[in-house]
């Protein structure tokens, strides 16, 4: 998976799905991330 050149919003980031997919994401080095949540 090619995400080194990528921004990516992940919403519902606080969630326990949200954070999976967050960790996934993260170890494949995308250039950022952003997590958006209401309960922030």
């Amino acid at each position: 998976m090619k995400l080194q050149t990528k921004k990516i919003l992940i919403t519902g980031g606080t969630g326990s799905f949200g954070n999976k997919v967050a960790a996934f994401l993260e170890s494949h080095n995308p250039r950022e991330i952003v997590i958006f949540s209401r309960d922030e």
